[in-house]
C-alpha cells in the first residue's frame, strides 16, 4: 500500500511538472513568434530562455503551496488564518517570481532595451507589481488543480472502500446465512437419523448419515465462495432434498429440469436452499399428504432465472413481514449487495395452487477454459 501511494505521489509530481514546463514553453514560443511575426528587434534565444526559465519558481513552490493546501484547505474560507495564510504565500511567490526575472532581464537584456534595463531594485518593484494579478491567478489555479486530483483520488479511495465494505457485508451474510442452515436443518436431521435408528432401518439412517455429511462438508469447502456454476448449487440442493426426502419419505416429491447449457451460469452460493427450505417448511411439511417441489431455470435477454415451485398451500398475505419471511429477504439483502439494482426476487402464488419463488440475476457463464461469458 505504502508502494502504491509512493508511485502515486511521483505520478502527481510528473504531471505538475509537466504542466508548468508546458505553460513556460507554450508562453515562450507564443511571445517569441509574434513579436518577430510583427518585425520587432530583440535578443530572441535570449528572450525564449527567460520567459521559459521564469516558470521555474513556480514549479519549486508548487509542493510548498500543496503542503498549505492540506494544512489550511481552501474549503475554510471563513477562517481568517486560512485567508492571510494564502494570500502571504502568493504575495512571497510574487516577490521571488519579480526577483528571479528580474535578475534574468538585467543580465541577459533580453528585450534589447538602450541603454538597458532599469536597476535592478526598480526593476524588481515594477515586475512584482504588474504582475500581482497573475500571482493570484496562478496561485488559485494551484489550489484548484489540487482541489480537483484530491477530490478524484477520494472518490476513487470511497469507491473502493464501498466495494470492499459491500464483499465483507456479502461474505458475513453468506456466513450468517451457513449458521442458519446448520442448527435447525442439524437437529431435524438427527431426529429423522435416531427415528430411522428405532425402527430398525439401519441402512436407511446410514444413507442419511452419509448424505448429512457430504451437504455439510460442501458447506465449509464453500465458505469463502460468493458464486459459483448453477450445476453445484443444483448438486448441492439435490444432497439437501435427498436428506429431507430421507424424513418425509413418499410425502416429498422433487424434479429439476434445468437445460445443460445453463449449467455453467454463475449464481450466488447457497441462494437455492433457502428458497427450497422454505417450499418444504411452509409448503410440503404442513400437508399430511406431503407434496412436490419443482425447480427449473431458463435464459432470456441476458438473464438467468431460477424458479422453485412447490404445491403446497398458498402464501398469506403480509407473509414478507412474518418470521417466515426472514429467510428469503436474507436472500433479497445478498442479492442486491452482490448486483445492485440488477435482480429479480419474487414469490407469488399460482393458479389453481402452489408457490413459487423466483430469482433472476445477470447471466455469467464459466467455462472451463476459466473465460467469462455473458
Amino acid at each position: 500500500m505504502d508502494k502504491t501511494r509512493s508511485q502515486s505521489e511521483s505520478s502527481r509530481w510528473l504531471w505538475l511538472a509537466a504542466i508548468w514546463f508546458g505553460m513556460g514553453l507554450f508562453d515562450a514560443t507564443q511571445n517569441v513568434f509574434v513579436m518577430r511575426a510583427e518585425g520587432m528587434h530583440h535578443y530572441w534565444g535570449r528572450l525564449f530562455f527567460t520567459l521559459l526559465i521564469s516558470w521555474l519558481p513556480w514549479v519549486l513552490a508548487t509542493p510548498l503551496v500543496l503542503r498549505l493546501a492540506h494544512r489550511y484547505p481552501p474549503a475554510q474560507w471563513n477562517r481568517f488564518s486560512t485567508w492571510a495564510t494564502h494570500l502571504a504565500a502568493c504575495g512571497s511567490m510574487g516577490l521571488i517570481h519579480a526577483a528571479w526575472v528580474s535578475m534574468w532581464e538585467e543580465w541577459l537584456n533580453p528585450w534589447a532595451l538602450m541603454p538597458g534595463p532599469d536597476p535592478y531594485p526598480q526593476l524588481w518593484m515594477h515586475k512584482f507589481y504588474a504582475g500581482m494579478l497573475s500571482y493570484l491567478v496562478l496561485y488559485g489555479m494551484i489550489l484548484l488543480i489540487n482541489h480537483v486530483l484530491d477530490a478524484r483520488e477520494q472518490l476513487a479511495f470511497q469507491q473502493t472502500e464501498t466495494a470492499r465494505l459491500n464483499e465483507q457485508l456479502s461474505k458475513a451474510q453468506l456466513s450468517a446465512l451457513r449458521r442458519q442452515i446448520e442448527p435447525h436443518f442439524l437437529f431435524n436431521t438427527l431426529n429423522a437419523i435416531a427415528g430411522l435408528v428405532r425402527e430398525k432401518r439401519n441402512d436407511a439412517a446410514v444413507n442419511m448419515i452419509v448424505g448429512l455429511s457430504d451437504f455439510l462438508r460442501r458447506v465449509v469447502e464453500d465458505s469463502d465462495r460468493q458464486q459459483v456454476p448453477l450445476g453445484e448449487e443444483l448438486e448441492f440442493t439435490q444432497k439437501y432434498l435427498d436428506i429431507q426426502k430421507a424424513r418425509f419419505a413418499e410425502r416429498l416429491q422433487f424434479s429439476v429440469d434445468v437445460p445443460q447449457e445453463l449449467l455453467p451460469a454463475q449464481i450466488p452460493s447457497l441462494i437455492l436452499q433457502p428458497m427450497v427450505e422454505n417450499a418444504v417448511k411452509h409448503g410440503i411439511a404442513r400437508r399430511v399428504q406431503g407434496g412436490a417441489i419443482r425447480i427449473t431455470a431458463s435464459r432470456s435477454n441476458g438473464t438467468l432465472t431460477v424458479r422453485v415451485y412447490n404445491d403446497g398451500p398458498s402464501l398469506p398475505a403480509g407473509w414478507e413481514t412474518s418470521p417466515s419471511g426472514i429467510g428469503i429477504l436474507n436472500v433479497r439483502t445478498r442479492l442486491q449487495n452482490l448486483y445492485g439494482d440488477q435482480f429479480e426476487l419474487n414469490m407469488r402464488n399460482q393458479q389453481p395452487g402452489g408457490v413459487e419463488a423466483t430469482v433472476s440475476v445477470p447471466f455469467v457463464s464459466m467455462p472451463a477454459s476459466g473465460k467469462t461469458q455473458g
